[in-house]
């Protein structure tokens, strides 16, 4: 099993980069794979993926060397267990607010002892060959996989220390324009007391043990590189 540079990164500190992908292109992917990154962050929350399209981008991720993490729509074990089955390595999951949102994020990615993960054969649990014995097997995947947390409402950070004690989660990072929203200030995620809240978050996650996402994590969102790159031509070929 090729080792997951996400969960590996969170915990050494070493620095990798990637793309944020919005769309299915496996083609694109490959391109992506010869600027040498680390790993493939897909948007399963707000990106135009279905089950096919997310097992497609797995495919030709792992084909190229990069490691595929994905936000999901929630935190429920059925819509994990699809992500999973489909051969994502990493899971983030967005709106958890409590001790128990985590508990439960935890329980459905991690196979028992750890936690709860149903067993698919899929093509996440490699078609079901593996090791000697599914146990082994279950362990090696544990082992394997990233979860990351977003913070993005006044709830999760009202339950941070609780949140904090889940064992299992990897990283956290922010959902900086919903956290705007829910401090009362939509569509102002730079504004200064947003900042705050996000660097004093930042702060307590770290004094616990965690990383935040920035400590380790250096991504482009492919929409941006795409727009960068047209104005670029454009303007060169106009000069």
């Amino acid at each position: 099993m090729k080792t997951n540079l996400v969960k590996k990164a969170a915990h050494d500190g070493q620095t990798i980069s990637g793309v944020h992908l919005t769309f299915p292109c496996p083609t694109l992917i490959e391109m992506l794979a010869l600027q040498k990154l680390d790993f493939l962050y897909l948007d399963g929350e707000h990106g135009a993926f279905d089950l096919r399209d997310l097992e497609e981008c797995c495919r030709a991720a792992d084909l190229s060397n990069l490691t595929t993490i994905a936000r999901i729509p929630d935190i429920s074990p059925g819509t994990i267990n699809q992500f999973l089955d489909r051969g994502v390595h990493g899971i983030i999951g967005p709106h958890v607010f409590s001790k128990a949102d985590a508990e439960q994020l935890v329980n459905a990615c991690y196979f028992a002892p750890v936690g709860e993960r149903s067993w698919g054969a899929s093509r996440g649990e490699r078609y079901d060959i593996g090791p000697a014995s599914v146990l082994e097997q279950m362990t090696e995947l544990n082992a394997n996989i990233s979860v990351g947390v977003i913070i993005e409402d006044q709830r999760a950070i009202d339950n941070l220390d609780d949140i904090l004690s889940v064992d299992g989660i990897d990283y956290f990072n922010f959902g900086m324009h919903d956290l705007a929203q829910s401090l009362g200030h939509p569509g102002e995620s730079s504004h200064p007391e947003v900042l705050q809240v996000a660097e004093d978050v930042s702060k307590r996650i770290r004094a616990a043990g965690k990383r935040v996402r920035e400590d380790f994590m250096i991504f482009a969102w492919m929409r941006d590189v795409i727009h960068a790159g047209i104005r670029s031509e454009i303007t060169n070929h106009n000069g």
